[in-house]
C-alpha cells in the first residue's frame, strides 16, 4: 500500500496496471480488499486506484465527521499526487457517495462514473433517524454492532451459501476504529441530495442495483434515473453485488468502460 498525507491525515491506496485511470471506492465498513477480486482482472488493461476512505482500512480519521466532500477531496489529493487528470470511478454504496460528490466538486476530472449499490438521494428523515440510532448501538456494543450491521448487506437466501465470505467481511470491518464508523454515519446523514447530477452530467453513468437489497428499496431508487440516458443493471441478489454476483458484475464493469473513449 502507498501512502500520502491530506490535511496530515494519512490516506492509503494502491496503483497498478497502465492505461486509462479507473478508481474503486469502498463502502461503509469496507477498505480496498474489498476489489480484490476485480483489480487483477482490470489491471490488464486499465490503471486501477484504490484508496482507503477517511477512518477505514488503513487511512487515519479526519475528525469527528467526515463528509462526502472531505473524502472526495482526500481521492483528488491521491490523483493529483498521481498526476492522474481524468478518471473513471466507481463507487459502492457510501463511496457511491463520495464519487457523486467527487463529480460535483472536480466535474472536469471524470470521465464516468458507476453507482454499486449506491443513490443519489439524500438520507430520508427516517434513515437519519436509524443513523442516530446506529451511532448508540456502535458505541455501546461496537463488535456486535459490526457483526450484525454486515450480515444485513446480503439477501437472506444468500446468507448460508456466502457464510466464509461474509466471514471475511466481518473481519476487515471489524479493522475499522470507533471513530471511523461514527464520522462515517455523521457524514452520510448530512449528505447532499444529488439527482440534478445524474441529469446535468456529460458523461457515461451506470447504476448497479439490487433486487433484494436490505439496504436500498430497489422501486423507490429506480425513480432517481427516469428520464435520464443512465444504464441500469439489476442483479437479483442484496446489497453486496460484488460478492453476491461477482462475475456478473466483472462482466458489466467490463463492457462499461470499453465504451468509454480513452482520452
Amino acid at each position: 500500500m502507498n501512502q500520502i498525507r491530506y490535511k496530515n491525515t494519512k490516506i492509503s491506496y494502491s496503483d497498478s496496471g497502465k492505461g486509462s485511470a479507473i478508481v474503486l471506492l469502498h463502502g461503509f465498513l469496507e477498505n480496498q480488499t474489498m476489489w480484490q477480486d476485480l483489480v487483477p482482472e482490470l489491471s490488464k488493461k486499465y490503471r486501477v486506484i484504490t484508496i482507503d476512505l477517511l477512518g477505514h482500512g488503513e487511512s487515519d480519521c479526519l475528525g469527528y465527521v467526515h463528509t462526502m466532500e472531505d473524502n472526495a477531496d482526500a481521492v483528488h489529493s491521491v490523483l493529483s499526487q498521481l498526476r492522474i487528470r481524468k478518471a473513471i470511478f466507481v463507487g459502492h454504496s457510501m463511496g457511491g457517495y463520495v464519487a457523486l460528490a467527487f463529480a460535483e466538486l472536480f466535474p472536469a476530472n471524470v470521465k464516468g462514473l458507476v453507482l454499486q449499490n449506491s443513490t443519489s438521494k439524500a438520507d430520508s428523515e427516517e434513515r437519519k433517524t436509524n443513523r442516530d440510532r446506529a451511532i448508540k448501538a456502535v458505541k455501546k456494543d461496537y463488535i456486535g454492532f459490526v457483526r450484525l450491521s454486515i450480515a444485513n448487506l446480503f439477501n437472506p437466501d444468500n446468507r448460508e451459501r456466502l457464510t466464509t465470505a461474509i466471514e471475511k467481511v466481518k473481519i476487515e470491518a471489524l479493522k475499522t476504529p470507533l471513530q471511523g464508523i461514527v464520522a462515517s454515519l455523521e457524514g452520510m446523514k448530512i449528505r447532499k441530495d444529488r439527482q440534478a447530477l445524474l441529469r446535468s452530467a456529460t458523461y457515461p453513468i451506470l447504476l448497479i442495483l439490487g433486487k433484494k437489497d436490505p439496504v436500498l428499496n430497489y422501486e423507490n431508487n429506480l425513480k432517481q434515473i427516469e428520464n435520464t440516458l443512465i444504464k441500469l443493471v439489476t442483479f437479483p441478489d442484496g446489497h453486496m453485488s460484488h460478492i453476491e454476483n461477482r462475475d456478473q458484475l466483472k462482466k458489466e464493469l467490463l463492457g462499461f468502460f470499453k465504451g468509454i473513449p480513452k482520452n
